[in-house]
This record gives structure tokens, sequence and C-alpha cells, in this order.
């Protein structure tokens, strides 16, 4: 069976729930870990008020015992503090009352789902669509990602990511090693890692607010010890970096993403882009480089996978923009509900997270088995057959 999770619930609503189908038997979970990713996610300069409110920590209320996968689906609860200032407006069963009790929202946000959810769904509160359409739910999905995260540490496969820019700052490049690169981005508000360019970021993140605006940058995510052969060439929708690429455009507020060298790849010539071939006993078949970001033929070459995504600005802004009311078709300037003036720290934890699950999928469709020691044996044999290759 294919690795697969749905979420549901609202931004100010009781919950976030997740099921996770798929999962295989005797995965060993620690839940702190998995409480830890879901913190790292709050983390970062330039989060708004929400963040101070929410204590997030998952809830698992089925398909693990005594610590460990049973085979069954894996329901994660992520409770929402601040539903108790909301338990009449997001009540489930009808409530009396004007629009003003009712917290009806009939101006919509631009750069928002507001007026487009209204009109698809024929919903005259936005409020319908904003609640569902928030970058609260993606809370739920770092939860499955980690759990996905657990799973691909089990093989010795890593995950890091970083912060490549904001705004107009960019992080200088680095060659660290992937343990040194998770422990100086977690130290940074900015999950970069050099002090000299957080300090640059932190002081232009807080010059933006003072001015109304919002900020939004590239982030990046490095995924070390996938082995070769994730995804397939043979199908468009088998190619991994293409499923990855999908993945990280559904993150909200996503605007692009690269894999590899990306874009540049537009600027210079064909022997500065691909990756040569080397073989030795030791290593066996390597790539001097790595520009193409671990892929070829949409499935993984042995070599990091490298992921770019860029987030645009957050659209609600104190600086407020033009709209037109639904009700009365008259022209105003947007509302503000609760803004962040750079989400983009944050923005590098979810893409570290939805790209582990794109990963965790293909490597379960490569190696699957009903529980992990079956999984293993996969694993063992197939490293067998490219060292005979």
């Amino acid at each position: 069976m294919s690795l697969r999770y749905l979420t549901a619930g609202e931004t100010h609503g009781p919950q976030l729930t997740a099921i996770i189908e798929g999962l295989p038997s005797n995965l060993t979970l620690d839940f702190e870990e998995l409480n830890f990713q879901l913190q790292r996610r709050q983390k970062g300069h330039g989060r708004g008020r929400r963040m101070q409110i929410e204590k997030d920590t998952a809830n698992i209320v089925g398909g693990v015992r005594h610590g460990k996968t049973t085979g069954a689906p894996v329901a994660i609860v992520v409770e929402n503090n601040d539903w108790k200032h909301w338990t009449k407006v997001m009540n489930i069963e009808p409530i009396e009352g004007n629009d003003e009790t009712k917290r009806r929202v009939h101006r919509p946000r631009p750069g928002h789902a507001d007026l487009n959810g209204g009109l698809k769904y024929n919903l005259k509160d936005l409020r319908n669509v904003l609640e569902r359409s928030s970058a609260r739910e993606t809370a739920a999905r770092v939860a499955v990602g980690a759990v996905a995260k657990q799973l691909l540490a089990e093989f010795g496969i890593k995950v890091a990511g970083q912060v490549i820019r904001i705004g107009e700052i960019e992080a200088p490049k680095h060659n660290l090693p992937i343990d040194e690169l998770i422990a100086r981005t977690e130290e940074s508000s900015v999950r970069v890692v050099d002090k000299e360019t957080e300090e640059k970021m932190t002081a232009y993140i807080d010059q933006i607010k003072q001015e109304g605006d919002s900020i939004g940058g590239i982030v990046e995510c490095i995924i070390e010890g996938a082995p070769i052969g994730l995804g397939s060439h043979v199908q468009w929708d088998r190619k991994l970096d293409g499923r990855i690429a999908q993945a990280v455009m559904s993150i909200n507020a996503f605007k692009g993403v690269e894999i590899g060298i990306g874009f540049e790849a537009a600027k210079i010539r064909g022997s500065e882009v691909h990756d040569e071939i080397l073989y030795t006993p030791e290593k066996g078949y390597h790539r001097a480089t790595n520009r193409l970001g671990g892929f070829e033929g949409g499935m993984t070459n042995g070599e990091p996978i490298v992921v770019r995504g860029v987030m645009k600005p957050i659209p609600t802004l104190y600086k407020p923009l033009r709209s037109v009311d639904i009700d009365t078709k008259e022209e105003f300037t947007a509302q503000v509900e609760r803004s962040d003036s750079c989400a983009v720290p944050a923005a590098s934890v979810v893409l570290e997270h939805v790209v582990t699950w794109e990963v965790a999928r293909a490597f379960l469709e490569k190696f699957g088995g009903d529980s992990i020691e079956e999984i293993h044996a996969n694993l063992k044999n197939y490293k067998e057959q490219l060292e005979r290759y």
C-alpha cells in the first residue's frame, strides 16, 4: 500500500487532525522528537502573536502501541489553544445572531484564498474559506512529515533545512557536513549558519515590520543518504523530483521551486551543468558534482537531494491593500486578521517536512513491506545488487 495522509481542521477550530496510512509495523516513534519538530515550525524572527498562543504538541490517538507502529493507520491530533476564544463562532451547531456575532467575513483580502474560495464554493461568509486555507494547517503536515523523518532515519537518511535568502539579503554559500548544518541552523532565529547574516536578516525583518509591510525569501532542504533509484523514469507521475515540486508548491505562499542549481542552469553551458559519473570500489557509482540536486531522469542518483522553495511575502499587511466588499461591491482597504512580518524561517521547517514525506513515500514504494524488518531485508538485498552491478 502506498504511503498517504489526509488532514482536517480549521485555524480557529478545536484541533488539526491527520491520518497516516501505509506505515509499516514496528517503527519506533520518539514522541519528544515529534513534538520538537512541531515546535521548530513555531519559531523564527518575524512571527506573529499566534505563535505565542499555540504550544503545539502531537497527540497520537491511533495506530501506535507501546511506542511502536502497529501497521494500522496512525491518527495524530494537534490541539488549537486559541479555540477557547472561538468556541461560539466556530461551533458546528447553528448559532443565533447577526454577522458581528458570527464574525462573518465579507471583505476578501488580496493574496489570500478568500474571494476565489467564496466564488468556487458559493460561500457568502468568507470565514469558511480562510479558516481552512490558513497556514495553520501546515502544523499537521509537519507532524506527518516528522513521522516520515523518523522512518527515513531508521535507514540512515538525514534531513536538514536552511534559509538561503530573506528579501534582499542572501546567506553566503557553504559546504558544511549535514550534522553541523542541522546544529548551527537550529541555533539561529532565522535558520542560517553564520551570525553576521543572522544579524542582517533580523534587522531587515524589523525594518519591514516597522514599515507595515512583509517580506519573503528562499529556503532549502537537503536530504543525505537516499539510495539510488527512488522514483522512476517510466511515467510522468512517478518522477520523484516532479512529485517533490508539486508538494513544495502546495505549501501556503510558495510561488516557485527548484532542484539543484535550478534556474541557474538557464544561464550556463551544459558542460557546467551536468554531473560527471565516477566509479571507485569503495563508493561505487557516484557523481563528481551535484548540480542536478540528486536527480537524473526523475530518479535519485545517490547524491544529496537539494530542493529550494520561494516564499512570497505574507499577504496580510498592516499597510492595507485595496479590495472589494462582496455585499456592497464597494472598494475598501483590506482588514488585518493577524499577521507575521516574515515567516521564512518557519517555512524552511515546513519545506523540510513536505520534501521528507515525498522521499519517504518513494522509499516505501521501492523497498516497502508490512514491517520494518521486511524493509531492512529488502534494502539490504538491493544494496548488494548495486554492489554487483
